[in-house]
């Protein structure tokens, strides 16, 4: 029978083992492909056992060796990082389905390396997740920068040379030269790099002294997966690649490393008391802030969609960094909820985007005019997704606004209250403008402006939605927005320890 200790060995190693499988099954693209879903399956199995022992209070963890006295490579299963895990195993399963249907559809070439690449990146979102320390999130961080640079770089033409460079040399120079350097310090200072409930910098460092807030700003902007201004360079850059790859950056693994990383830092590192007692997270509390407005500012303005929804991320990831920073219970709640919730919602934007553009090759959204009377089914799970982004019940991403107001008022931040209305109602703009064009608006003739629906458009036809493989993983994920949003008592209840409750 397999232990929750082993069971976290198992979700580094499984992909690995799948990832030589699929190597191995090159010429054989319908058993390379099965062995891709035969290790998403056993993958998710796993992380839920780890998920199912943590929510049972139990802590399961697995050292493989220690590299020097004091710095193990160890994991250990905590609410967030066990939270975590079952999204990214969970929607990595149905991310590889998706893959297939968009791969095949669009006679996609390396097929074989783009599954063994994803393979590799799942076991590194893995070790971030289950990390036991500082060390140990490092190695796994730099694993996922490392394997993701072969997906964003997949077309091989000059475009997606250069959106790899500038993904390649963001994230790297970020980690190596401010994270590394941070978790170096805090080693000097601690002697340990453990992840330990209340933090370790606090019995270890003046309150009134400069270090905290030096140290947090090191791990802010050095974590550039989190992609707070002015590091977010390398995300708009990184939608060269696939849309499934794209789905897999803001959903899966990328950028729910990075805001996972900086809010567990924050929690088992700094400890949110010692973060309200001296202020230190405050400048940060605001650079996120700003970082929501002035992205969502940028995603208004954007033609093409994906670099809409891509500068969409960069304002939605910064809700996670925000409730870190606002040292309150309920923003350390709001942002570990929003990991969930946006994972869901913005997965299904962007498969819904790879299911317009393999069934219509269109791109630009002035383009889809009047094409929801033609996709009715991915517009419409297109409208779901933006309406769990931008807040709205009965879907998931209502609960993280909501717990993130009550964390600015925990912190007397009613400035911050303002800026989150302001945030949904620019979502509102410049998500819900899509579906709203593809369903109440017919296309312009050529040299023509668009047409209010009661005008004469063009007879679209029968209707031509994508592929299967394509339509029913949005729609699935769709309907798990859905879910989540009466599923939130429980998940807040799981992410009480995180908080000190429970």
């Amino acid at each position: 029978m397999i232990t929750p200790g082993n069971a976290i060995a198992f979700t580094i190693a499984l992909p690995l083992v799948g990832c030589l499988i699929i190597w191995l099954l090159d010429k054989k693209p319908n058993l390379r492909e099965a062995a891709t879903l035969a290790t998403g399956w056993l993958l998710l199995i796993l992380s839920v056992i780890v998920f199912m022992a943590v929510g049972e209070g139990h802590r399961p963890g697995y050292q493989f060796f220690e590299v020097i006295d004091g710095l193990p490579l160890a994991f250990r299963a905590e609410p967030l990082g066990a939270m975590f895990g079952v999204i990214a195993s969970g929607l990595w399963l149905v991310n590889s389905v998706y893959s297939i249907g968009y791969m095949r559809g669009g006679n996609e070439k390396h097929q074989t390396r783009f599954y063994m690449s994803f393979a590799v990146a799942i076991s590194a979102a893995m070790g971030v997740a289950y990390s036991a320390n500082l060390f140990t999130l490092f190695i796994f961080y730099e694993v996922l920068t490392l394997s993701t640079f072969p997906l964003v770089t997949h077309k091989g033409d000059a475009n997606a040379a250069r959106g790899g460079r500038v993904y390649l040399g963001v994230l790297m120079a970020t980690s190596i030269g401010l994270l590394l350097p941070a978790i170096v310090w805090t080693y000097a200072i601690t002697e340990t790099t453990d992840f330990t409930v209340g933090g370790i910098l606090a019995m270890h460092v003046d309150a009134a002294g400069p270090i905290v807030g030096v140290l947090l700003g090191l791990y802010a902007f050095g974590i550039g997966k989190a992609a707070l201004m002015p590091m977010h360079p390398w995300l708009p850059n990184a939608m060269v690649a696939p849309t499934p790859v794209s789905a897999f950056l803001h959903a899966v693994a990328v950028v729910k490393a990075g805001v996972f990383s900086i809010l567990k830092i924050v929690v088992y590192i700094f400890g949110i008391d010692l973060l309200k007692d001296t202020g230190a997270s405050i400048p940060f509390m605001w650079i996120a802030a700003i970082s929501i407005l002035l992205a969502s500012a940028i995603a208004m303005h954007k033609d093409n969609l994906k670099a809409r929804l891509a500068y969409s991320t960069v304002s939605q990831l910064s809700y996670v960094t925000l409730g870190a920073m606002l040292a309150t219970s309920m923003g350390v709640m709001g942002g570990a909820t929003q990991i969930a919730a946006h994972a869901l919602g913005k997965m299904t934007l962007f498969m819904c985007a790879g299911a317009i553009y393999v069934a219509h090759h269109k791109t630009l959204i002035s383009e889809m005019r009047g094409l929801g009377r033609k996709m009715p089914w991915t517009f419409g799970a297109f409208f779901i997704g933006a309406m769990s982004i931008i807040g709205l019940p009965p879907l998931a991403g209502s609960w993280p606004k909501f717990f993130l107001m009550l964390g600015a008022a925990d912190a007397g931040q009613l400035a911050i209250i303002i800026i989150l209305m302001i945030s949904s109602i620019m979502n509102v703009v410049y998500l819900l403008s899509i579906p709203v064009q593809a369903f109440y608006m017919n296309p312009a003739e050529e040299g023509e402006k668009a047409q209010g629906a009661g005008g004469k458009g063009i007879d679209w036809g029968n209707l031509s939605e994508a592929p299967i493989l394509c339509l029913a993983p949005p729609l699935f994920t769709a309907a798990g927005a859905f879910v989540l949003f009466f599923l939130a008592d429980d998940l807040h209840t799981y992410l009480l320890p995180l908080i000190g409750g429970g």
